[in-house]
């Protein structure tokens, strides 16, 4: 059985759409067919090499999308033939598989624990939480990556308090799930900065109480005069730029928590005085948010349905597999807000 796919083929060049051998289950593996697929900041980072070189060449990629099982493999529990499940890259509940291989011609494409920028595809059983059946996949493909991430940034990374103020630099994906989950825990303001003003406005619509573009005032000038003069609880960036990344940490307070969730490239470094860490200032990387997908993805599903928050308008493009090269490129102008692969 054939898949059509995107391929890795080489860092810093379009991703290779054409069909690879779907290999057969073995223990811990399921096989889903993808439905919906988002295509996140983190994928872009790994075609342009942002951590490195990639010895893993060629392979695929994708790790957040909604699907159905069509089959499960040997010992497999938490999900079963049938099940709507939505495809996440932080572990869940079940067993952590062996990554799994596709053949393309002679070649071997390896694969991680989940991809998605496949119409089917083999993933690890604890990269899938099972969700209710008329759950649409727009939002399973959110619910792995946006939410769970964006929440986590601050429920488990910057514990934020009700009342405390919230800077989020950089509102694409994961900037916009902070920002919502910033007003569910009731945070006040929340400030969001972007340079454009698509995104800023979307951010106004998920709880933003103040925007800021950056690429038209300065906005830690600006975030001093919102908050009186004052210094923000909590900077979250997603943007992974050193100069930002220096600027944010000079404007959080003396007790303040910078989290980073933008990666900065391998080869860069910023600059910084240590001497407030001493004192009780954080500045801390977040990795998906601490989010844990099978305790919290049911959680999130009874709020939503309970009407706490709708997801309803994140997706700003479509874009079918053959067209995955445009949407990146699209992704790169800034133009896209969410875009997802629709199968």
């Amino acid at each position: 059985m054939k898949t059509e796919a995107a391929i890795l083929v080489e860092q810093k060049s379009p991703l290779v759409v054409d069909e690879v051998e779907i290999p057969a289950l073995g223990f811990g593996q399921v096989l889903v067919e993808v439905e919906v697929s988002r295509i996140c900041g983190s994928q872009l980072g790994e075609i342009e090499g942002v951590k490195g070189s990639d010895r893993f060449l060629p392979h695929l990629l994708g790790h957040e999308g909604g699907g159905i099982v069509l089959e499960i493999g040997a010992e497999v529990r938490h999900v079963k033939k049938g099940d709507r499940v939505v495809m996440h890259w932080r572990p869940g509940k079940g067993i952590e598989a062996r990554p799994s291989q596709y053949k393309w011609g002679s070649r071997t494409v390896n694969a991680g624990f989940v991809t998605t920028f496949n119409r089917y595809a083999v993933v690890s059983e604890n990269r899938l939480t099972a969700v209710p059946a008329d759950t649409d996949f727009d939002t399973c493909a959110l619910l792995a990556d946006t939410v769970t991430t964006g929440f986590g940034v601050i429920n488990n990374d910057a514990r934020v308090k009700i009342g405390e103020s919230v800077v989020v630099i950089g509102c694409g994906g994961i900037g916009l799930g902070v920002v919502l989950g910033a007003k569910l825990a009731g945070a006040y303001p929340i400030i969001a900065v972007d340079i454009h003003d698509h995104k800023l406005e979307k951010a106004r619509t998920q709880g933003a109480t103040h925007c800021i573009n950056s690429g038209q005032q300065d906005f830690a000038e600006t975030v001093r005069q919102i908050l009186g003069g004052g210094q923000p609880d909590v900077v979250v960036d997603g943007t992974g730029r050193p100069d930002i990344l220096e600027k944010g940490f000079a404007l959080a307070g003396e007790q303040s928590r910078c989290i980073m969730v933008g990666v900065m490239p391998w080869d860069q470094k910023m600059s910084l005085n240590t001497l407030p860490l001493h004192f009780g200032k954080i500045l801390a990387g977040s990795h998906g948010g601490g989010s844990q997908p099978h305790i919290e993805i049911p959680r999130y599903m009874r709020m939503m349905r309970a009407g706490s928050f709708d997801l309803s308008g994140f997706i700003s493009h479509r874009f079918p597999l053959s067209q995955i090269n445009e949407g990146i490129e699209k992704m790169k102008r800034g133009e896209v807000i969410h875009g997802v692969v629709d199968f």
